[in-house]
C-alpha cells in the first residue's frame, strides 16, 4: 500500500472510528448494565440456584452462535447491515427480558438473554470493522480508539443499574424491569447512529467464495492460533470473574449499588487503557503487550484471593479490566495482520465462535462455582479465582511457544 492510498484509507477509517466510538458509548452501555443485574434477577426467579448466572451465559451463547452467520452477512453485504441487525436483536431481547421479569418467567427470561446476545456479537465486530480500510500503522490505534468508546458505557451502564436498584426499597424482581426498558432505549439510539456509518465496499459473493485458506488451514497458522487462544483466555477469564462479582459482593454482605460501582471501576479499567494500547503495540510489539495483559490477569487473581473486603473486589476487578484490554486488543491486532481480506469473514467469525464459546462456558461455570461449591459465597469466590490459573498457564505457554518459533525462524 503506497503512502497516498494509506492516507485516503485512513480518512475513511477515521470516519468509521468516530461512528463506532459513539455506538460503543451508547449501545455498549447495555452490556455492563445487564451483566450487573441479569445474575441477580436470575437468582430470584430461577427454580435451581446453580443456574443463577444462566441468563448471562445465554447472552454470551447467543453471541457465540450468532457470530458465524453475522460475520458472513458483514462479509457479503457490509458491516452496516450487520450492526443494524445486532441493535434490533438487542431491542427485542430487552423487551422480552422486561416481559419475562414482569411475569417471573425464568425460561422466557433466558430467551430474551439469547436475543441480547445478537447485539453482543455485533458489538464484538466493532474492533474488526475499523481495520477493514485502515493502513497497517493506523490499525492498532483504530482498534484502541473504538475500545476507548467504552469509557462512557463503563459509567453510564452500571450507574443506570445502580440508580434503579438503589432508589427503591422494593426487593422483588420487578425493580430490575426499568433497566431493561433502558436497554431498549439504547438500542433504538444505536439504530439511528448506524445510519451515519459509511458502507465499506466488500467483495461480491463470487469474488469471496473459495478464495483464501480454509478454516482448518487458518488455525494451523501459528499467529492465528495464538491470537485466538489469548483472546479466548483473556475474554473468558474476565467474564468468569465479572459474572460472579455481583453475586459475591452481595453474598458477602455488601449492597447492589456497591456491586454496580465495582463493575463501573472494572469497565473503566477495561476501556480507559485503549487510548494508548494501540500506541504501545506500535512501539513495543503486539506480543509484549499481550504478555503484559496476561500478567495483569494473574495479578487480579492474586488480589481476589487475598480477601473479600470491598478493597479486594475493587482491586481485583480493576486489574482484571486492564488485563482484558491488553490481552484482547493485542490478540485482535495480531489476528487482523494474519489473514487476507478474502479470509476476513471466515476467520473473524471462527475467532468469535471460539472466543464467545469459551466465554459461554466461563459464565455458566461461574454461577455453578459461586452457588454450588463450598458452603458459602466466600468459598465460591475462591473457587472462581483458582479456576483462572490453568487457563492463564495455557495462554502464557502458547505465547512463549510463538516467540520461540519466531526466534528460531529468524536464526
Amino acid at each position: 500500500m503506497n503512502e497516498q492510498t494509506s492516507q485516503i484509507d485512513d480518512v475513511s477509517a477515521k470516519r468509521t472510528v468516530l461512528v463506532l466510538v459513539i455506538a460503543q458509548a451508547f449501545l455498549g452501555s447495555q452490556m455492563p448494565m445487564l451483566f450487573v443485574v441479569a445474575g441477580l434477577a436470575g437468582q430470584q426467579i430461577t427454580p435451581y440456584a446453580c443456574l443463577s448466572t444462566l441468563p448471562i451465559s445465554l447472552i454470551v451463547f447467543g453471541s457465540m452462535t450468532t457470530a458465524p452467520w453475522l460475520s458472513k452477512i458483514m462479509q457479503l453485504y457490509g458491516r452496516k447491515k450487520g450492526f443494524i441487525i445486532g441493535a434490533f436483536g438487542g431491542f427485542i431481547g430487552a423487551a422480552i427480558g422486561a416481559f419475562a421479569l414482569s411475569h417471573n418467567n425464568f425460561w422466557l427470561f433466558l430467551i430474551g438473554s439469547y436475543m441480547t446476545g445478537i447485539y453482543m456479537s455485533a458489538q464484538g465486530f466493532f474492533r474488526f470493522a475499523v481495520t477493514d480500510n485502515a493502513s497497517t500503522s493506523f490499525r492498532p490505534k483504530a482498534i484502541s480508539y473504538v475500545m476507548a468508546g467504552g469509557l462512557v458505557s463503563a459509567v453510564l451502564g452500571p450507574q443506570v443499574a445502580a440508580y434503579f436498584t438503589g432508589f427503591t426499597s422494593d426487593s422483588t424482581v420487578a425493580r430490575f424491569i426499568p433497566i431493561y426498558y433502558a436497554a431498549m432505549a439504547f438500542n433504538l439510539i444505536g439504530l439511528f447512529i448506524f445510519l451515519f456509518l459509511k458502507t465499506i465496499k466488500v467483495p461480491s459473493i463470487n469474488a469471496v467464495k473459495g478464495l483464501g485458506r480454509s478454516r482448518r488451514e487458518l488455525l494451523t497458522d501459528p499467529r492465528v492460533l495464538v491470537a485466538v487462544i489469548c483472546a479466548a483466555v483473556s475474554y473468558s477469564l474476565m467474564n468468569l470473574v465479572m459474572t460472579s462479582t455481583p453475586l459475591a459482593v452481595v453474598g458477602c454482605g455488601f449492597t447492589e449499588p456497591d456491586a454496580a460501582n465495582i463493575v463501573t471501576v472494572h469497565v473503566l479499567a477495561m476501556f480507559a487503557p485503549a487510548f494508548f494500547t494501540g500506541h504501545l503495540i506500535a512501539r513495543f510489539g503486539v506480543e509484549k503487550i499481550m504478555a503484559v495483559g496476561l500478567a495483569f490477569l494473574t495479578l487480579a487473581c492474586v488480589v481476589a484471593l487475598q480477601g473479600v473486603q470491598l478493597r479486594n473486589f475493587y482491586g481485583a476487578l480493576f486489574l482484571l479490566g486492564i488485563g482484558w484490554n491488553f490481552g484482547l486488543i493485542g490478540a485482535t491486532s495480531m489476528l487482523a495482520g494474519a489473514h487476507t481480506p478474502e479470509e476476513r469473514g471466515r476467520i473473524q467469525g471462527l475467532n468469535d465462535l471460539i472466543v464467545f464459546g469459551s466465554v459461554t462456558i466461563a459464565s455458566l461455570t461461574s454461577g455453578g462455582l459461586m452457588s454450588c461449591i463450598g458452603s458459602n459465597q466466600v468459598q465460591g469466590w475462591i473457587a472462581v479465582n483458582l479456576t483462572m490459573l490453568p487457563f492463564l498457564t495455557l495462554a502464557v505457554g502458547s505465547l512463549i511457544w510463538l516467540l520461540m518459533r519466531q526466534r528460531s525462524s529468524v536464526a
